[in-house]
């Protein structure tokens, strides 16, 4: 895989000084159509061995583009905060909006690569971390990034005479560090396990550019270059949107039994036992979230249900157990402008909460498989890959040892008009009611069809979702806290 890369490949002073001004020319004024037209992000990786001109190669791309609109990240070790997330959300927070060029210097790939060359995981781990990664470029690919990603490779011997370069030039030596040579002895094992990574994770959609290090006028010429026509190739495609694929139908019951439908929806709880009841598992709530072993814990939320279900009721009884300090709700609506510029994801990866705290999330991510879809506002496509990508997500929080509890909260039709009527009729509760709650109604049997594809499709062993009936609100709330308190107690216990 590198032998290309390790040809001597070079490009003499007047050629590129010659080539150099028409490359860069044209990179500006894609940067310039990029930035104007706001079609799609460009994610740009520079990876490589050690010293094999990583650094200078960012410094050449802001140089020959607007730096202003480029985001350069060099990937450090992990910080405290970052140390309390997922590891992608380091990378997720990160990315940049529509129209910008983000570079990262150091890479979702540095961690694995590093820590099986040293014998810290094994193979197997390797190779599930390398899927995981695959599965977020693909999401990335999929939402209309385009990610170019680059490997600057030194041959050994290539690498030894450029550390030793470095070293004894006074104005280079800081770069060269007793980790860059505690490296090189490694050298063969890090070629080994490169090839291997580079090989399961250069996908059609985002390819790995091997690049020989070692001459930088090549390697910058090389990489601009590549940049350049993959900016214009997107740029001058008259559609941005994929071919809508056929996919087969989505399975429907043949007896026309939904799971929604089996609820019993008249169940209630009367005021007396409600206050009691309510007591008990607020205060168990309250204990359980102050519990030592909750601090290598935190959890996450999700409500879900009919317009006027009681979510937001039930939210409350949450809250008012809790330290305020140690939750935040976020309530879900239409995207903003910066929303909108990034994956659909990107906007609850950044809400994720510390160790020791609770997000809880008024709608969520699962809008992409309910309003989306039964309003058109995403293709066929987008929300039946959306079922895979959200347990991905998920399966990530719960590996971070997050306790995700999802709440469907269903009411009837006639429920639902009796609670619509009597917000238009109470002053400080008409804020509540708006004319796509209405219209809504119109299309009750495919909001019903779709949560029942949600839950058979994402309501998993590791995050289960837990449907509420809440034509009572009484019931519903005890069954909420009852519930969350439940998984929490379990989570403690494996912990």
């Amino acid at each position: 895989m590198f032998e290309s890369a390790e040809l001597g490949h070079k490009i003499d002073k007047a050629t590129y000084k010659r080539e150099v001004p028409a490359v860069r020319e044209a990179l500006l004024d894609a940067q310039i159509d990029l930035l104007q037209s706001k079609r799609f992000p460009v994610i740009i990786l520079i990876a490589g061995v050690d010293c094999a001109g990583k650094g200078e190669t960012v410094n050449i791309l802001n140089e020959w583009m607007d730096p202003r609109h480029i985001e350069t990240h060099a990937i450090r070790d992990l910080t405290d905060e970052e140390l309390e997330r997922p590891p992608m959300w380091r990378y997720w927070r990160d990315l940049p909006p529509k129209g910008k060029i983000g570079i990262f210097i150091g890479t979702w790939y540095s961690s694995p690569l590093i820590e099986n060359v040293y014998g810290d995981i094994k193979n197997s781990e390797l190779d599930q971390r390398l899927e995981r990664i695959i599965r977020f470029e693909k999401v990335l690919c999929d939402e209309g990034a385009l990610i170019l990603k680059f490997w600057l490779h030194l041959s050994e011997k290539q690498q030894k005479k450029r550390l030793n370069s470095l070293e004894k030039d006074p104005g280079t030596r800081w770069r060269v560090t007793d980790t860059d040579w505690k490296n090189f002895k490694l050298y063969d094992r890090f070629h080994q396990v490169s090839e291997r990574m580079l090989r399961v994770t250069s996908s059609a959609e985002a390819p790995w550019h091997i690049v020989e290090g070692s001459d930088p006028r090549y390697r910058y010429l090389t990489i601009g270059t590549v940049i350049l026509q993959a900016l214009q190739q997107r740029l001058g495609s008259t559609n941005d949107s994929k071919k809508e694929e056929p996919f087969p139908p989505v399975t429907l019951a043949i007896d026309g039994v939904r799971i929604i439908q089996t609820l019993d929806l008249g169940k209630k709880l009367g005021n007396e036992t409600y206050d009691k009841e309510l007591e008990k598992w607020q205060g168990k709530l309250n204990l359980l979230s102050r519990h030592p072993r909750f601090r290598k814990l935190s959890a996450v939320v999700v409500f879900e249900g009919n317009d006027a279900a009681g979510k937001g009721g039930a939210i409350r009884r949450i809250t008012q157990a809790l330290d305020a300090r140690h939750y935040r709700v976020t309530p879900i609506a239409a995207p903003t402008e910066e929303e909108a510029s990034q994956p659909y994801l990107w906007r609850f990866w950044r809400h994720l909460p510390h160790r020791g705290r609770f997000a809880i999330f008024d709608r969520s991510w699962y809008g992409r498989v309910l309003v989306e879809r039964v309003e058109g506002y995403c293709s066929h496509a987008d929300w039946m890959r959306a079922y895979g990508e959200i347990n991905d997500f998920e399966e990530q929080l719960v590996r971070h040892n997050t306790v995700i509890v999802k709440f469907w909260l269903a009411i009837d039709k006639e429920e639902q008009f009796k609670r619509f009527n009597e917000r238009e009729k109470i002053g400080f509760k008409r804020f509540k009611i708006t004319e796509d709650d209405w219209r809504n109604r119109e299309k009750w049997d495919d909001y019903e069809l779709a949560v029942c594809d949600m839950i058979d499709r994402t309501s998993t062993e590791i995050a289960p979702w837990t449907l509420v009936e809440a034509n009572d609100k009484n019931y519903a709330r005890i069954k909420v806290l009852k519930t969350l308190c439940q998984s929490i107690e379990a989570c403690l216990e494996r912990s």
